[in-house]
């Protein structure tokens, strides 16, 4: 039966083919969501065990949040930001995001869910919404799991700002480690949406985490040349440290709001191409 045929089908709704619920399960099932959560559960742990058995010399002259990452659980909890958002989270994003349409095709399955029939900017705005949703619960998971790795190795204190001594309140210490979560989610939306618009274009799933993984490796080192001057703030991994502001005596927004603009932005191009592509996708061969 063609979609033509199917539109006037008795009974036939669009709107409630593939209910998220249905797709939530589905990605819930795969090995790689519990895999990814697994690491995502263990990590905060190892770097607790690894400040611990290092003992005083893990933070004794060393730099930034490193050296305050043992007043507590808040610092813990920045310092875990730290040490995986250039990576860690990059990675976990781009497996959510680059996993969901990919697999399908390697699979053969995509056809079947287009022959149920699921309406294709339908079926790909189910998975999109599902995949963004797990990426934004895997950053906080990691988050809430550092906040108790960290309070229950090293206490329950005010957030120490790195540098100053300066001791922030609890209440506001945690709306700035909220800020930080804020930011991070939507500096990843750069890289969800590239590896989304992979998993459209490949029927590799390793190729569309791997290449959203190694564009932004490739991005970090174009960064990292001085030479480029301003052109750097265009690159989408250039303000993803822009963060560390909000552990100065006074939040600095300008970095995060432009970082926040350029990841917005990217997101919205790629995604739309994604869209784009999948429309025309030849998705039997």
């Amino acid at each position: 039966m063609t979609t033509a045929e199917s539109a006037n089908a008795p009974g036939y709704r669009p709107r409630r083919t593939l209910p998220l619920s249905v797709e939530v399960i589905r990605q819930l099932r795969r090995r790689r969501t519990l895999i990814a959560f697994g690491i995502l559960t263990v990590l905060p742990w190892i770097l607790v065990a690894a400040f611990e058995v290092s003992g005083p010399s893990a933070t004794s002259g060393a730099p930034g949040l490193v050296a305050s990452a043992k007043f507590g659980g808040l610092n813990f909890t920045a310092f875990t930001f730290f040490v995986s958002a250039g990576f860690l989270i990059v990675v976990a994003v781009a497996l959510f995001c680059g996993d969901t349409v990919a697999t399908e095709a390697s699979w053969a399955s995509l056809r079947y869910l287009l022959a149920a029939p699921v309406p294709r900017s339908r079926l790909l705005r189910q998975k999109l919404i599902v995949a963004l949703g797990y990426s934004i619960v895997a950053v906080t998971y990691l988050t809430l799991m550092a906040l108790l790795a960290g309070t229950l190795a090293f206490g329950w204190h005010p957030l120490r700002l790195p540098g100053t001594g300066i001791e922030i309140p609890y209440g506001a210490a945690v709306g700035r480690i909220a800020i930080v979560l804020g930011y991070v989610l939507v500096s990843e939306l750069v890289v969800a949406a590239l590896a989304f618009l992979l998993s459209v274009l490949t029927d590799s799933p390793l190729g569309a985490v791997g290449g959203a993984v190694g564009l932004v490796i490739v991005s970090n080192i174009l960064d990292a040349v001085a030479a480029l001057g301003n052109w750097r703030e265009a690159l989408p991994t250039h303000w993803q440290f822009a963060w560390l502001d909000v552990f100065q005596p006074q939040v600095s927004w300008a970095g995060m709001i432009q970082g926040a603009a350029v990841s917005v932005s990217y997101a919205l191009v790629l995604g739309a191409l994604a869209f784009r592509r999948f429309q025309t996708k030849d998705i039997v061969s």
